[in-house]
This record gives structure tokens, C-alpha cells and sequence, in this order.
């Protein structure tokens, strides 16, 4: 009879682990399926924000308004080689990135893909775009580009894939310098503008609107476009920190 009870008791033990290992089976899958699907909302939030951004800076180029600052640098640079100014923008991008060796800045999966995306969607944006003249549509182009860079912007950094080349090149200055960002990024902008508009860039009004606007626009889709860090805290790749990026790619 013993025998009997501890064989029953041995089979419910066994029963019961059983049960417990294939509970803990299903968490831990779905935990995995969790966190595939966060990855890949924040590869859908990399990849839409930066071909926003493309498509954005278009808008502002024909508008013909104002630039935004390292855009007034690629179009000047664009006038004088003949180049569209998205091949200008992926290799004034690229070289900015190689300046990330020496400040020992680390690129994440968003930094490489900001240099080809962007200027890929600018390009095939414009290619879409009708010529623009009277101020009736040049208006209201210059208005949706500068609300779109900043919902694209949102997106983007949200994502949390490491900062643009352009915007790492100014936190690694900071961090060599001791200088503050606000002085590394006014200064690296001032530079940027006054150059590309003795190039040949177009600098107007809707420079001075972005440079009004941007901050608070990225700002709010940053909230809006929030994502919530994975359950367990780890990461796939390189991520940067929202609150602190710089808001442009």
C-alpha cells in the first residue's frame, strides 16, 4: 500500500513539473515573440522616420523658402558639382561619420542607415515632386515639410538606434571639448549655413522657421512615437537616449 501511495505520490510530482516546465516553455516563447515585436516596431520606426526625413527636406527644397542648415551645405555643394543633393547628403554624411574615429564616437544600426536613407528618400521625393512657383504652394510646402521633418524626427530618435552622423559629430565634441552642445551644435551650424550659402544653398525664411520650430515639434513626437524599453531591459543593437539626442538627424 506504501508502495502504491508513493507511486502515486511520484507520478503527481512528475505531473506537476511537467506542467510547471511547460508553463515556464510558453513565457519564456512568448516573451521572445515580445521581443521580436518590439525590435521590429522599432526597425519599422527607424526606417519610416528617416524616409519622412527624406522626404521632408524635399518639401523644403521646393519650396525654395530656406533650408534647413546642413541642407543649405549639401544644395550649395550640390550647385557646384552637379550632383543631386542626396548623393551630396550620403557623402557629406559618410564623411562626417569617419570624423566619429577620432572624437571615439560608437555608430549604432540608425547612424549607418541615416547616411543612405535619407538622402535616397530626398532624392527620390524630389524626382516625384512638381516644380513649384507661385507662393500660393510654396507656402504650404515650406509649412508640411517642416511639420513632416519634425514627425519624422520624432520617429526616428524615438527608435532609440544611436544618434544621426551629424548630431554625433556634435555630442563628441562636446564630450572632447567640455564645451557645452548648445555651443558645439550653434557654432558646427553657423559654420554649415555660412558656407552652403556662399556655395549657393538657399537660405530664407524657412531657415529661421526651422530653426523655431524644430525643437518643440521633435519634442512632441518624441512622445508620441515613445517606445517602451523591452521587459527585460536588454537590447539588439546600438540605442541612444531620446531625451538627450540632439532632435535631427
Amino acid at each position: 500500500m506504501d508502495g502504491f501511495a508513493s507511486q502515486a505520490t511520484g507520478c503527481h510530482a512528475s505531473g506537476h513539473y511537467h506542467h510547471r516546465g511547460h508553463v515556464l516553455s510558453t513565457q519564456g516563447h512568448l516573451l521572445q515573440r515580445l521581443k521580436e515585436g518590439h525590435l521590429i516596431r522599432r526597425l519599422a520606426q527607424l526606417y519610416i522616420g528617416l524616409a519622412l526625413y527624406g522626404a521632408s527636406s524635399a518639401l523644403l527644397v521646393e519650396a525654395g523658402l530656406g533650408l534647413e542648415p546642413w541642407n543649405v551645405l549639401h544644395q550649395g555643394l550640390a550647385e557646384r558639382t552637379g550632383l543631386t543633393i542626396g548623393v551630396v547628403s550620403i557623402i557629406v554624411g559618410a564623411a562626417v561619420l569617419l570624423l566619429w574615429i577620432p572624437l571615439r564616437q560608437r555608430p549604432g544600426l540608425g547612424t549607418v542607415s541615416n547616411v543612405f536613407v535619407v538622402g535616397i528618400a530626398m532624392d527620390g521625393s524630389l524626382a516625384l515632386l512638381p516644380e513649384a512657383h507661385s507662393l500660393a504652394v510654396r507656402i504650404p510646402l515650406l509649412l508640411a515639410g517642416i511639420l513632416l521633418n519634425g514627425v519624422a524626427t520624432g520617429l526616428y530618435i524615438a527608435a532609440r538606434f544611436g544618434p544621426g552622423p551629424r548630431d554625433g559629430l556634435m555630442t563628441g565634441l562636446h564630450r572632447r571639448t567640455g564645451r557645452s552642445i548648445r555651443l558645439m551644435r550653434t557654432a558646427v551650424e553657423i559654420a554649415v549655413v555660412v558656407t552652403g550659402f556662399a556655395l549657393g544653398g538657399t537660405v530664407g525664411i524657412g531657415t529661421l522657421l526651422y530653426a523655431l520650430s524644430i525643437g518643440p515639434l521633435a519634442q512632441l513626437f518624441l512622445r508620441v512615437f515613445a517606445v517602451p524599453p523591452a521587459s527585460d531591459g536588454s537590447t539588439v543593437v546600438a540605442t541612444g537616449q531620446p531625451r538627450r539626442a540632439i532632435l535631427r538627424p
